[in-house]
Order: structure tokens, then sequence, then C-alpha cells
């Protein structure tokens, strides 16, 4: 397949951009690379090894969450070739310009097909006084009558099988190893009319005392559950600290 990398954007209102950058840079001990764009509304999270997958932008409107951008091997698959592809399986194309496109999957959630760069190696998780941690998935959050379907058009979309995972309501990707985030769906209980799907970040995170070091930065927590805990971060997107092990490699 000629997906060979997987970027996260975690994507601010205006408003609240710095404080969010400094708050995920603390969070996932990055540094940060320069700003890009003409208002320098761009920039990387720059992990201490291995290559970038987590990026920042601040929007000009609304209110911020996530996005995935695929990085197309374009040796493999012209990038046009893979936008024409990911519009037959369903997907709506909202823009184009050199290098990329950006795109709509049928649930509405957004999702960018830029060229790969070279990426292949997944960073380390980051070890601190709460334990190792690191953001290793993205769950793509979608309203109940568009599950099925949404499910249907990542794994076509992607040529990775869509599973059944071991909690009710969730199914995830198989995905190759060498990516540096897994794919997971969650199918919400309620959505409004007209909801699109959305997303959110899961760290790996097996010590409880993580939790603490979330909200010590500037996190607040919504909820708890048994296997996992629901944050806010400064920009009051919601992200989970799972108690796991960071996934050093992808489910094949």
């Amino acid at each position: 397949m000629s997906y060979r990398w997987l970027t996260v954007f975690l994507d601010f209102p205006a408003d609240a951009f710095d404080p969010g950058v400094a708050f995920w840079q603390a969070v996932t001990g990055s540094g940060l690379s320069a700003r890009r764009g003409p208002s320098g509304d761009f920039a990387t999270l720059l992990p201490p090894d291995g290559d970038a997958y987590l990026r920042v932008q601040r929007l000009v409107a609304g209110d911020g969450g996530c996005h995935l951008d695929l990085h197309v091997d374009t040796a493999a698959e012209p990038l046009a070739a893979a936008a024409e592809r990911a519009r037959s399986l369903g997907a709506r194309l909202l823009h184009s310009e050199d290098g990329l496109i950006v795109a709509a999957s049928p649930a509405g959630f957004p999702f960018c097909l830029v060229s790969w760069d070279g990426e292949q190696v997944v960073p380390s998780p980051l070890p601190d006084g709460a334990g190792a941690t690191r953001v290793d998935t993205l769950c793509i959050d979608v309203p109940p009558a568009e599950f099925e379907r949404e499910c249907a058009f990542w794994s076509a979309l992607t040529a990775w099988e869509a599973a059944p995972a071991p909690f009710p309501a969730y199914a995830f990707l198989r995905m190759p190893p060498q990516l540096p985030i897994r794919i997971i769906l969650q199918r919400l209980e309620h959505a409004a009319p007209g909801q699109q799907a959305r997303a959110h970040v899961d760290f790996g995170a097996p010590d409880p005392a993580a939790v603490t070091a979330h909200v010590a930065l500037g996190a607040r927590v919504i909820t708890t559950q048994e296997h996992w805990t629901v944050l806010a971060d400064p920009a009051n997107r919601e992200y989970c600290l799972v108690n796991r092990p960071p996934i050093a490699s992808m489910i094949v």
C-alpha cells in the first residue's frame, strides 16, 4: 500500500494556540520546529528521537480538534491517483494544492493526503516520573448510524483490515508495524442531527501518576473509567490516558 507514514495534526482555535502548543510540548517531551506559513500557523512537535508524527495548527475559525495526514509514497501511487481513489470510496475532496489534498471521510472526519518524505522511525516512549508514555492511537469518534460505513471506508482506503476491538463499540485497523500511531474507530452512543465524526488521541500510560502529571501541566479530568481517563487540554480538546504500556509496534 502507498501509505508509508501517518501524522496527527492538533488543530487549535487562534486564542488557544500558544498555551495549547506549550502544553503538548510538555506532555510529549517534544521540541518545536520553526513556525511555518505566512502567519506562522503551523509547526511540528519534534520528538527526542525518531521521526516526527505530531504537528500543530492555528485555525482561522472553529473550535479545534484533530485531523490526520496520510503520507503517500508517490513513487508507488501519484497523489492525484490516491485522491481519486479516496473519492471513489466515498470521500469528499475539499481542496488541492501542490503536495496536499484536503478531504473528508463519509462521516465527515477531515484528513489530508500528502507526499511521503522518507519518515520511518517510530519515536520511543517518553520516560518520566509518571512512567513511559507516548501518543500511540488516533481514535475516530463516529455517529452510530455512520459507524459501519466509516469502518468500511478506512479499511478500503488503506487496505488495512477492520477488526472488532476487545471493547464493545470499537474497531481497529490491522496496520503495518512501522507506523507511529494506530487507528481505532469508536461508535458513539448518541449523536446530534448532522453531527460529523471527530477524533481524539490516546496515550499509552500505564502509571496512574500520569494523570496527576498531566493535570499539573494544565489538563483537567473529564471522567475516569476502568481502563482509561478522559482529560481535556487547555484548548478543551479531549484526549485519553489509557492504562497500558505505549504500543511500540502496531497490530499486524
